[in-house]
């Protein structure tokens, strides 16, 4: 009997510390993070030392390629988390600006070093090259600070990943943040495997995690057989693998029961794939939750749009510069104002403008309610009163009806629900069911091979989607869209080409020699429909704006434009090539306008 107890208590000690051993030794993913931030940091490290010891050329570019693809594998963690860190890490190599205060910071990070090691190093870089490696070194233990004391809860986890698979169909492929190296492809490969990762972690007995594991590690396969940045298949990629492992992550949550992060933001929580119907929120884009869009603000905003006795001479409502059947655009070159003369620049679409952090052409206002606001009350275009519509629409029964059910908590029309009607109604312009968008969910035969070729080219060799994000194509930055771009492009002053624009843009609010001549990147969606193209309305055709981007911008054509954000080198495109951009554009028009 003493040795069957002894046996069964050694038994039970065993299992005991070998279940103690078993929940002590399991990782966590915040300890899976800091063990790869410090991978990197070793990966830094050795390429001070390479500088340093005045390495070859080829050596310095294969370690930066190397620290590169070591970064990728906490990037998911980085850019969620710590944002601001992550700016300075791997942004883009321009100026941060902080126009409220009117003041920029220089750019550090990789895309800084990228641009003194390729094609070639020189020696001449050095104490350059040495400066930016220690800041970034100084940025991983302030990441690793960070990380050691924060909270890493498994619902932000999987928001961060979801978001990193939209980072690498919006930036990662497109060369965004790889412009001159275009080492985006392999790169994206090992940021797909650093997702699946994680999730093991949260259960590794997950069959749907398997499955993702299995998926981001073809995907990497595939990344590394067809590493061409120029050639590769992002139609093919983003559909065949991206797509599919979007909706494993969601399953997996479902799975686990895991919560979605409460918080309001521009994709919803809810949807699978960054191509859904309905994955875009515009109230992520409004001032407060009083302004948030109901289909009775909108239909209510509709019947402002297109009245007249918003003017000052009931002659001109928003309808008359903003045509339905053009996208709300008006065909023209530029608009005429009230007294006869031509306005500066051209009618933008509404369409789709609600998904934007700024409106007009130099983002002068923030929202759609101060954007119609400028309009209504602006002397060239309607030279309306706010106050006399307010006094109009207080008499006006139909009027008050209409206000009662949009806004049933207040007892009679008020000033900003004016504003926020017309706003709302724009933001109900948003189709997203063009012939690309049912391509994305999965209809092939939506596009022909030449479309897809466009689709291609787009993404890649005419690096237009670095400004033209997918999937809104314009300049909101995803995958947080939280900030609006703009760009300078040295647009031509007339079709003769022979000068650059005077009109100066953004810099004519914010006096920052950055801003000279910068235009906010406006979508490309429904553009079939909405020539002419360019702030001053400068291009007649799609052909004439490819061929201009094709020669490299104000640059290419031999305009002084020093602040220049646009590449000025040529992009090579072929006859062909351009023809098939020209066609991919043409697939992003709404049905309604088809």
């Amino acid at each position: 009997m003493k040795l069957k107890h002894f046996t069964f208590l050694f038994f039970t000690l065993c299992l005991f510390f070998s279940c103690k051993q078993n929940e002590v030794s399991k990782t966590t993913v915040k300890q899976h993070l800091l063990v790869d931030l410090n991978k990197l940091n070793n990966e830094i490290l050795h390429f001070q030392k390479l500088i340093n010891t005045n390495a070859s050329s080829n050596q310095i570019v294969e370690q930066f390629t190397k620290s590169r693809l070591f970064y990728k594998k906490v990037e998911w963690a980085i850019e969620y988390f710590v944002p601001e860190t992550a700016r300075f890490m791997n942004g883009p190599a321009l100026d941060e600006m902080e126009l409220e205060e009117n003041r920029s910071f220089e750019p550090h990070g990789f895309q800084v070093i990228e641009e003194m090691i390729y094609p070639e190093y020189k020696i001449e870089d050095k104490e350059n090259v040495i400066r930016e490696l220690n800041i970034f070194q100084s940025n991983i233990k302030q990441l690793q600070s960070t990380f050691e004391v924060i909270a890493i809860s498994d619902d932000y986890v999987l928001d961060a990943i979801q978001q990193n698979v939209f980072r690498v169909i919006t930036l990662g492929i497109t060369g965004f943040d790889s412009p001159i190296l275009q080492s985006s492809i392999p790169e994206a490969g090992e940021s797909l495997i650093s997702i699946s990762e994680p999730l093991q972690i949260i259960n590794e007995n997950s069959k749907t995690s398997d499955e993702l594991k299995n998926l981001t590690s073809k995907a990497k396969l595939y990344c590394k057989k067809n590493n061409n940045f120029n050639s590769f298949d992002r139609a093919f990629f983003i559909t065949e693998y991206l797509n599919p492992i979007s909706k494993k992550i969601k399953a997996f949550q479902k799975e686990q029961s895991i919560k979605n992060v409460n918080k309001i933001k521009p994709l919803k929580q809810n949807i699978e794939t960054l191509f859904d119907k309905n994955a875009f929120d515009v109230n992520a884009f409004v001032l407060s939750k009083d302004y948030n869009f109901t289909a009775d603000k909108a239909k209510l905003g509709e019947k402002l749009f297109y009245d007249t006795s918003l003017s000052k001479n009931n002659d001109r409502s928003c309808a008359s510069c903003h045509h339905p059947e053009k996208a709300f655009t008006d065909g023209l070159k530029t608009n005429v104002s009230l007294t006869g003369s031509n306005l500066a620049r051209n009618t933008p679409t509404l369409t789709y403008a609600s998904l934007q952090n700024a409106q007009f052409w130099d983002m002068r206002q923030l929202d759609l309610e101060k954007q119609s606001v400028d309009v209504i009350q602006n002397k060239d275009e309607m030279h309306g009163s706010m106050d006399d519509i307010h006094a109009k629409i207080l008499l006006n029964d139909e009027y008050i009806n209409l206000f009662k059910k949009a806004y049933p908590r207040t007892t009679k029309p008020e000033a900003w629900q004016i504003q926020n009607a017309i706003a709302s109604y724009v933001r109900s312009l948003n189709s997203f069911d063009s012939r690309f968008d049912e391509y994305m969910r999965g209809n092939k035969n939506a596009l022909n091979v030449e479309e897809i070729q466009g689709m291609n080219l787009f993404m890649g060799k005419a690096k237009c989607a670095t400004c033209h994000f997918t999937p809104l194509f314009n300049g909101t930055v995803p995958p947080s869209y939280s900030k609006s771009e703009h760009e300078v492009i040295g647009t031509p002053q007339d079709a003769s080409g022979k000068k650059l624009s005077a009109d100066q843009g953004r810099y004519l609010y914010n006096k920052m020699p950055q801003l000279v001549g910068a235009f906010k990147t406006p979508t490309v969606r429904n553009v079939a429909v909405t020539a002419p193209y360019m702030h001053n309305g400068v291009f007649k055709t799609l052909e004439e704006v490819v061929d201009f981007y094709n020669k490299g911008g104000g640059q290419g054509l031999g305009y002084e434009v020093e602040n220049q954000t646009l590449p000025f080198d040529e992009l090579k495109l072929t006859k062909n090539e351009e023809k098939a951009l020209v066609a991919f554009m043409k697939t992003l028009t709404d049905k309604k306008y088809q």
